[in-house]
């Protein structure tokens, strides 16, 4: 033992003895796909370069460890790895995940199409004239302006879903009113967004987002110029938001009152505009050919409903900035959590009426 000790020191410092390397092989394994193998391979390389070194250090009196050191280095390394490459693998199983729902969700809003186009066609909307002719493409497709709409609008609505779990789970937790504020706050940008888009889509067509296609059947049946109207859903909100202190009660009735005031005033600038469009249309005498200028006068006022819909979405903004001042952090939470799930609760209930066929006798 004494005499072999001697020539492998010997040989070393020469240079013609060169030991395995971990790293090599972890890369024989690793290429012939055997991890389990490689990395119990690795730790009986280890092992067997401890007792090495045990043996040269009996045989050599001073000479340092240096070659356990030297030894434990590639195999931190190749631990480290693996931690990086399980790492990796978790990162890809959430991706994943995360990717599958995106699927689910917009599995769900197909089916929610396919179901409106099957009840539009049985009722003769494309042979009657129901539908708008407008709406489609030489390729038989929706306007690609509504399309893009829709879209963002159900991009929009999955990402509510994810601040009304937020906004839930902050508030079962007692979370700070500092985290509180930022809910709140990112909870009315978000349906300030939803305002810019409707603008942009008013613009493109205002009568698709006047007819409230873009939105679930029983949302259609609350739909006021192209949205909710504000005076109902502070009547809703308000249970959920209490207990509230006599200025705040006084402040909620006067802001109920001014919407309700501005939404009447609203209501009665749409009334009259579809009386001077009928008129229009209807003036002249029947089989009158000259009907073209009575024509051109409705077309110039129906460009007000582009108008009628931006005010009415401004009213509805600043309703909900009036409530945001007039309640506490945790009021505001509160109510734009019980905004969502109301406005969630439509839409399956919607789901559940669209569905109400294809259930077993």
């Amino acid at each position: 033992m004494h005499s072999t000790t001697t020539q492998y020191v010997a040989s070393r410092r020469m240079g013609l003895y060169e030991p395995m390397h971990p790293i090599g092989m972890w890369g024989e394994f690793k290429g012939n796909g055997c991890s389990n193998a490689s990395a119990s391979m690795i730790l009986q390389v280890e092992t067997n370069l401890d007792n090495q070194s045990e043996d040269t250090s009996h045989g050599t009196s001073g000479t340092p460890n240096k070659y356990d050191q030297e030894a434990s280095k590639p195999v931190d390394k190749v631990l480290r790895r693996l931690a990086q490459n399980r790492e990796a693998a978790r990162k890809s199983r959430l991706r994943k995940k995360a990717y599958v729902q995106q699927l689910e969700n917009s599995k769900l809003r197909l089916m929610q199409l396919e179901q409106e186009l099957d009840r539009a066609r049985q009722q003769g909307m494309y042979a009657g004239g129901g539908l708008d002719v407008s709406q489609l493409t030489s390729s038989g497709t929706l306007n690609s302006g509504n399309a893009t709409f829709d879209v963002e609008y159900g991009r929009w609505v999955e990402e509510q879903n994810r601040q009304l779990n937020d906004l839930k789970t902050a508030l079962h937790s007692h979370t700070s009113e500092g985290e509180l504020r930022v809910l709140v706050n990112g909870g009315m940008k978000h349906y300030f967004d939803l305002f810019r888009m409707k603008e942009t889509a008013a613009k493109a067509d205002v009568f698709y987002l006047l007819s409230g296609m873009w939105k679930t059947p029983i949302e259609r049946l609350f739909l006021w110029i192209g949205g909710f109207r504000p005076s109902e859903l502070l009547k809703i909100l308000s249970p959920h938001i209490e207990p509230l202190t006599d200025e705040q009660v006084l402040h909620v009735c006067n802001l109920n009152q001014a919407c309700q005031q501005a939404e009447d005033a609203l209501s009665q600038g749409m009334d009259k505009l579809h009386q001077f469009i009928a008129e229009s249309v209807a003036k002249g005498l029947l089989g009158d050919a000259n009907y073209i200028s009575q024509l051109k006068a409705a077309m110039e006022n129906l460009e007000a409903l582009e108008r009628f819909v931006k005010q009415a979405d401004h009213l509805r903004q600043a309703a909900l900035q009036q409530m945001s001042g007039i309640l506490t952090i945790r009021q505001s939470a509160r109510g734009l959590l019980a905004l969502g799930e109301y406005l969630e609760r439509l839409r399956t209930l919607s789901s559940f009426w669209l569905s109400r066929h294809n259930e077993p006798a």
